[in-house]
């Protein structure tokens, strides 16, 4: 299995982790319960090497886990090789895409803040291409369609059978700000729009008139497993990308989040707020 069909096994590795901790137990007293070794417990951690869905079971028997954790992460180790519709570009994007990717496939729910732009899962070709076409880096046209296929092909999981379920607050500046022109700027709000209409879809919007708030920490995603402890924030910077997954750090995100649904407006004064800032373009 090369480097770049690892993000399954990568997940279920962190997975292992977070039950094995939270359970207050070292590698060779896990591996003592289930008859394996302290080295095995280690190996199935830390992403080296296959690994037996039984024994995962096992193991996360002995730690406690809930059904639904249990059979997530099962779920997980028995598809650790399976690769996702991305994998014909995993040789070509970053590896913190590749784990984005796969951990938004496994996802049940989303939870956005945006501070700067439209978050990814709810752009317009359009919007995106003019996002692309901003980068520092010049990038050609054959990139720039390559990298926006991507954005919207993954944008699929909002229309799938069982639809992600997404609840994005936006920072007023996200509607304000025209992003390549006036009437790309008309039909992402209008994308926006229409996506609060959507059962499944929450949107919300921080106006400029809250003043300071709860959102210090920037924009973040948090992405939701069946249970909230396979739950991983993900945050974007300029220079990288960091995958959060200790619970004080969760609870932080998850506490931030909190605040910023109560201070921001309801659906509906969103939604006349964004048909405000598409008049007057």
């Amino acid at each position: 299995m090369s480097e770049r069909t690892t993000t399954r096994r990568r997940q279920l590795g962190a997975m292992m982790r977070k039950l094995r901790a939270r359970r207050g137990m070292t590698l060779e007293e896990a591996g003592r319960l289930v008859g394996v070794s302290k080295a095995t417990v280690s190996r199935y951690e830390t992403q080296a090497g296959p690994v037996k869905w039984l024994v995962v079971d096992a193991l996360c028997r002995e730690y406690g886990a809930t059904d639904t954790e249990r059979r997530a992460v099962v779920n997980i180790a028995k598809d650790a090789k399976q690769q996702g519709w991305w994998s014909s570009f995993a040789d070509s994007i970053p590896e913190s895409m590749n784990l984005l990717l796969t951990l938004e496939d496994e996802a049940v729910r989303e939870s956005h803040f945006s501070c700067v732009y439209v978050p990814g899962l709810l752009q317009t070709r359009a919007y995106s291409t003019a996002l692309q076409k901003a980068n520092e880096v010049p990038l050609d046209q054959a990139e720039i369609e390559r990298l926006v296929g991507i954005r919207m092909k993954r944008q699929e999981i909002l229309v799938r059978p069982k639809p992600l379920r997404l609840w994005a607050i936006l920072d007023e500046s996200v509607i304000r700000r025209v992003v390549g022109s006036p009437q790309i700027m008309r039909e992402q709000l209008d994308r926006l729009l229409e996506a609060n209409e959507s059962p499944h879809i929450t949107l919300q919007v921080l106006p400029f008139s809250q003043g300071a708030h709860a959102a210090a920490l920037g924009s973040f995603v948090i992405i939701g497993g069946s249970e909230p402890a396979l739950d991983v924030v993900y945050v974007d910077f300029h220079t990288g990308s960091l995958f959060l997954e200790k619970e004080e750090e969760l609870e932080r995100y998850r506490l931030a989040f909190e605040y910023l649904q109560a201070q921001a407006l309801d659906m509906e004064a969103s939604s006349a707020m964004i048909h405000r800032a598409r008049k007057e373009l």
